[in-house]
């Protein structure tokens, strides 16, 4: 519970519930004030001032004069962004200013109300990129006092307040009676007492408390039991039809398969896939809506655009332009490319988790359709990324959800200097004209005419076919039908001040 280290999203949605930031997001992903009520930015997109609120308190604890909670200042601000960068703290969060300033230096408090940063660059999508848990404030005193134990000793300015964890089994949160936000009609916010989370590993066994009410609100559902809850077509069956609140919609994730394609590497040189021919022959062999109809039960759109998902601004499938299904240009591609009908193509190994393998096999069946016989490698969670992260594997599967509301943030994974070991660039990608327009798109604050380049850059991602998007995510949300006042974002950010139940 320390939004120093916020990388999952168990850990993002509970600190969502404890901490604020700067800024915060609305449903539909655009910044809107929290602690900061007002910012400006100066003309050369280098200086971020924000003004603060004066009612903002820290829960009550031990470390605060007479054990109740102070104001929440510039000075603390300061204290939590530097933290993020202090390679003592090596936190997971510390690449959101890293590369942006020069130094704690670069915080600064001009008094308790007035904050800011200093950006070596410009960097439009700060706002955005503040709206991370990472950005949460903390209290030096406190955090300081409990050491790596604050972790188990969260304290806060957020909506709710700890109270009790035992890890693996389960966390309770009590209500903020200070809290300073209000809701739509004026009243005190949050609504709800206390909240109290599970820890569940098994999705099957989470959702059968869900349907005996022991749950109110259930995330996600697991392949295993899909059908029983879900038809093709990714409405509720008649078995569940009333019984629950179910809402879907679009999830910053993108579903893809990376190639490493940079034959600088040893294993890229005796790849076939180093081929752009092979490559594009892959992504025009999958039929990717049967695939999401019949084994994600329609909760997902084909990925019939560019890397970056429905959902996020900026997003256009009329302007980028991906590959359907088209197994006959398929079949010629790979005969362009020396390898009519298969023969004396080498075998490709395709590596991925146990939780996608129907979703592999599937794609195993289709490219050998067309010609291309694929090995599944199934690998462990953690070594996979591991071997992601060392361009260890040529052909991999792998998903990106977002880290904050701005396509920048996907499109990071194509930059050049963004190579391993220096960034998320998995699959070795180099273009010069693509990184001269993210480079651009740097000094560009108008949204739309950056949206503009980020298309541009898409579309020469999707040109030469260092992935294959599968599917763009969508959120599946289960609600008791006596809660009201959730939200719903595109982040899936859990969102729990205005929840109310009956």
């Amino acid at each position: 519970m320390d939004p120093a280290f916020a990388r999952n999203q168990n850990a993002l949605w509970i600190d969502n519930q404890l901490y604020n930031g700067l800024v915060q997001i609305d449903d539909s992903l655009h910044i809107k004030p929290c602690i900061a009520k007002k910012w400006e930015l100066s003309p050369n997109g280098l200086l971020y001032t924000f003004h603060l609120r004066r009612d903002v308190y820290f829960h009550d604890d031990a470390q605060f004069a007479a054990g109740k909670g102070r104001r929440a200042t510039a000075a603390d601000f300061v204290y939590s962004f530097g933290r993020l960068i202090d390679p003592k703290v090596a936190s997971s969060g510390s690449w959101i200013f890293s590369d942006k300033v020069k130094g704690k230096e670069s915080f600064i408090a001009l008094n308790d109300t007035t904050f800011q940063i200093k950006l070596k660059q410009p960097f439009p999508p700060m706002l955005s990129l503040l709206t991370a848990q990472y950005c949460s404030v903390v209290a030096r005193e406190v955090v300081e006092h409990y050491g790596k134990d604050f972790r188990s000793h969260p304290v806060g300015t957020g909506p709710f307040k700890f109270k009790y964890w035992k890890e693996g089994e389960v966390l309770a949160l009590l209500k903020n009676e200070s809290y300073w936000e209000t809701g739509v009609h004026g009243e005190r916010l949050p609504h709800l007492d206390a909240i109290r989370s599970t820890f569940i590993s098994d999705k099957q066994t989470a959702f059968m408390e869900f349907i005996k009410q022991k749950l109110d609100f259930f995330n996600g559902i697991d392949g295993s039991y899909r059908d029983d809850i879900l038809t093709k077509s990714g409405r509720i069956t008649s078995k569940y039809r009333g019984r629950f609140k179910m809402y879907t919609g679009p999830f910053l994730n993108t579903e893809y398969l990376g190639i490493l394609i940079d034959t600088n590497i040893s294993i890229v040189k005796q790849s076939p896939l180093k081929m752009l021919k092979v490559r594009q022959a892959i992504n025009y062999g999958i039929n990717k809506a049967r695939m999401v109809k019949y084994l994600r039960n329609s909760t997902g759109a084909p990925g019939y655009a560019g890397f970056i998902p429905q959902g996020m601004p900026g997003y256009d499938s009329t302007v980028v332009h991906g590959y359907h299904y088209n197994p006959e240009k398929a079949k010629r591609l790979l005969a362009e490319a020396g390898f009519a009908n298969g023969k004396n193509l080498p075998e490709v190994v395709l590596s991925t988790t146990t939780s996608y393998r129907d979703l592999i096999e599937y794609i195993q069946g289709e490219l050998q359709q067309i010609g291309i016989r694929t090995r599944v490698e199934l690998v462990q969670g953690a070594s996979l990324r591991e071997l992601i992260a060392k361009n260890g594997v040529n052909f991999f599967r792998a998903s990106w959800i977002a880290d904050y509301p701005d396509a920048e943030n996907y499109l990071s994974v194509f930059y050049g200097k963004n190579k391993i070991p220096f960034g998320p660039n998995y699959t070795g990608f180099h273009n010069n004209k693509f990184d001269a327009l993210f480079e651009q798109a740097y000094n560009i604050a108008d949204d739309r005419q950056r949206f503009k380049l980020y298309q541009q850059m898409d579309n020469l991602v999707m040109q030469q076919a260092p992935v294959v998007i599968l599917y763009y995510d969508k959120l599946v949300n289960l609600y008791q039908n006596n809660i009201t006042g959730y939200h719903i974002n595109a982040q899936n950010l859990l969102v729990l001040k205005d929840v109310m139940k009956k």
